[in-house]
Formats: C-alpha cells, structure tokens, sequence
C-alpha cells in the first residue's frame, strides 16, 4: 500500500525536518505539504539529517482537499475531544484496519494537524477514520516529528505489502458509498438528523470490502423500491 504522510499548514521547518527523519527511518518516502512553505527554510533540512531526498520531493497544496485528490482512502490524526467525533483507533488498532483496505485499495494517507490548534472540523470531516495517541496526561504533548514518527513506526509493516491492481472502480468505493448514503439521507427527509449523518459518516470507514459491497447492494435495492 502507498502510504503518504500529510502535513496541514506545519510552521516550523524543524518540525518538517524532523517528519522527514521519521519517515525515512521508516521507509516512507511521501511527504505532502498544505498551505505551508516552511520546508523551504534551512531548518528542515538541517534536521532532517540524511533524509533531503525526502525534502526535495515534498509536494505541496493549497487546500488538504487537493492533497487527498488521489488517495482513496484517509486517516486524520487529532489529539482533542471534539463533540461532532466520537470513533478514534489508536495507532496500533490502525495498522489492521489499514492491512484490510490494502487488499483492495492503492493509497492511503495519514493528515497531521497544525501544531498549536491541529485540524479543524472541517478537515476532521474529510478523514474515513479519526486516530490518536493515548496519553497519560494532557499535557506534555507530542509534538509534530513526533507524532509522525509514533505513526511511521507502527505502520512501517504496511510498506511490505505487495501493491494490489484495482480498477478505479474499486477505488471509488467508499467515496461512493458515502455520496450515496448521503442521497438516500436527503430522499428519506432525515438529513438534518446531524447525530445520524455524523454516526454513518464516521463508521463507513471501518467497513471492510465485503462489507462495503453488501452496504453498497443494499442501498441500490432500497433506491429501487423507492423509485417505483
């Protein structure tokens, strides 16, 4: 599976540097950048310490929603409650979720949030799964080189798997199910239900092929129904 790391706004270039060790270390090599130019600076490759090839092919972004344009299936990192998210995976419950979407799907990526507030919800809401650190306390907190690293190293063992061939199909299939589940919401009348809609929004992204693909024949029979 191709795995890439995503940096929302990051300001300090030490930061970048120190994501970019990490990821090296770990055998990552995509590293993707939004509203942000700070790995311009000479801090980040001064941190990032034997891993400048990682810097030189840094691609950048104005919006995460473009940085995510090709990537089927994302993982947003958060270290707040927050009342709209309920469903979190610690990183080691992670690394089976992810091993499961590799047999049928070709890129994921994992968005870290801006050093001092994070990701917003907006951003929150573009994720098919929310993850986070467990902490004893608060405070300290990790900070961003950290925080990349805690994930490239759980994850690393995703970078054995061989790449799977899947049609594009396949690779639409979550997105699709929740535009999908989005329109039957809206037929049905119930799509101001927000507790709802955020419940099924979060959840679709722990399904499996299968299971996806029963959701997905589900749907098409209940449209029909409708329809007559």
């Amino acid at each position: 599976m191709h795995l890439s790391i995503v940096l929302v706004a990051p300001a300090r270039a030490e930061n970048i540097g120190a994501a970019a060790r990490a990821m090296k270390t770990m055998g990552f090599t995509d590293l993707r950048i939004v509203a942000s130019e700070a790995h311009l600076e000479a801090g980040a490759r001064r941190v990032a310490h034997g891993s400048g090839d990682i810097i030189d092919n840094i691609s950048t972004y104005d919006t995460l929603e473009a940085a995510l344009a090709d990537i089927s299936f994302t993982v947003a990192t958060t270290a707040r409650s927050r009342a709209k998210f309920h469903y979190y995976a610690t990183p080691e419950e992670l690394l089976p979720i992810l091993k499961e979407k590799s047999q049928w799907l070709t890129k994921a990526a994992i968005v870290f949030g801006r050093e001092d507030s994070g990701l917003t919800n907006e951003e929150l809401a573009l994720a098919d799964v929310l993850t986070g650190v467990p902490m004893v306390a608060d405070y300290p907190s990790l900070n961003l080189g950290q925080a990349v690293m805690v994930y490239c190293y759980q994850l690393a063992s995703l970078m054995q798997i061989a790449p799977v061939t899947r049609a594009a199909a396949d690779e639409n299939q979550l997105a699709a199910l929740r535009a999908r589940t989005e329109r039957l919401l809206s037929t049905l009348g119930v799509a101001d239900d927000q507790k709802m809609v955020d419940w099924l929004q979060q959840r679709i992204g722990l399904l499996e092929q299968r299971d996806t693909a029963m959701l997905h024949q589900l749907l098409h029979d209940i449209e029909k129904k409708l329809a007559e």
